[in-house]
């Protein structure tokens, strides 16, 4: 697929997503792995078993359209959504914006799928136990009720995800944000942890966090069990970009973002005392950027942006830099990594 990479720079951002969903889609139906499985690699975290600690951030495969396209890449998790109840256009386009002197995206998408329920049928046609399947739930832009959608979203999923993500970070969905703070953030994951059943439960924050919040989040995470928290979305902020779309409104992701989510991983670490396992995104785009996350405290990274710019072959080029790190330092395993830089 990498040969095609540079044509589909010509065509407008959200076409080329479009068209390498489907090429991966019939790919992944046919073709051999890029990545054999390493045993130093496998890891851990919150009860699943993962071949390795690189996965697919939610975000790329909206509506679960690649599934096993994605894995062919060597990917060890990947994350489908975010979906929500009922299926909703998002916002008008053009809502996606390559920034390609920043390596960075900009995206004003807003929730743009095809319903949970669509989705949820492809998922139960993956042939479950190769690797780890995630379902990221979120909200109706006009729902009357957002907690509601969400337990919806997880009583649903439930029963065909080796785990959930409650999605209350896009900063392109008004008022969303408003579920990180206080009564209302508490209130809703105790909703969705009563509804979860067996299943782990993920949070993913936001990095445009105050100290305080952060604080806030931890403790409710921490007090409604949560499993594991994704940190972070995409920021609202615009750190000395270049690029001629730099200021286009919605989350940015990309290179400028991994400052910011290096910090926030270092925060979260800090206020949960390694309490609960982190997932770090945000501007990993190597095995060296990967291995540093995880001696900051990540058990797993997830990647997006960096798929964009260095096309379909990254994932099993980082699993090889991040096994030879690995062994260069003398650790047996990814678990054993972990947090070292922390402690």
């Amino acid at each position: 697929m990498a040969f095609y990479h540079p044509l589909l720079f010509r065509l407008d951002a959200e076409r080329a997503h479009g068209l390498t969903i489907a090429a991966l889609a019939a790919w992944g139906k046919a073709g051999t792995p890029l990545a054999p499985s390493v045993p130093r690699l496998a890891t851990t975290v919150a009860g699943i078993a993962l071949p390795n600690p690189v996965g697919l951030a939610a975000g790329v495969d909206k509506d679960g359209r690649a599934i096993d396209g994605f894995f062919g890449l060597g990917l060890g998790s990947v994350e489908i959504g975010t979906l929500t109840p009922l299926p909703q256009p998002g916002n008008p386009k053009p809502r996606i914006f390559r920034l390609p002197e920043d390596r960075a995206v900009i995206n004003r998408l807003g929730f743009n799928n095809g319903g949970l329920d669509a989705a949820l049928v492809r998922a139960k046609a993956y042939t479950r136990g190769k690797s780890v399947l995630g379902i990221n739930v979120g909200a109706n832009k006009d729902a009357i009720d957002r907690t509601a959608d969400y337990v919806h979203g997880v009583t649903r999923a439930a029963p065909h995800a080796d785990y959930i993500t409650i999605n209350i970070s896009s900063p392109n969905t008004p008022g969303l944000r408003d579920l990180q703070h206080g009564a209302a953030l508490r209130d809703l994951l105790a909703a969705c942890t009563g509804a979860k059943g067996t299943t782990p439960i993920f949070l993913k924050v936001a990095p445009d966090l105050e100290p305080a919040d952060i604080d806030d989040i931890a403790r409710a995470a921490i007090d409604n069990r949560i499993d594991a928290l994704i940190v972070n979305n995409t920021t609202i902020t615009r750190p000395g970009l270049r690029s001629a779309n730099a200021k286009e409104t919605g989350g940015l992701s990309g290179a400028p973002l991994a400052p910011l989510a290096r910090q926030r991983l270092t925060d979260f670490r800090t206020a949960t005392g390694a309490a609960i396992p982190l997932i770090s995104v945000g501007g990993i785009g190597s095995g060296a950027e990967a291995y540093a996350r995880l001696l900051a405290g990540a058990s797993l990274v997830q990647l997006y942006t960096a798929l964009v710019y260095e096309g379909p072959g990254l994932p099993a080029r980082m699993l090889r830099e991040l096994d030879a790190l690995l062994t260069r330092d003398g650790f047996a395993s990814v678990g054993d990594a972990v947090g070292v830089d922390a402690r």
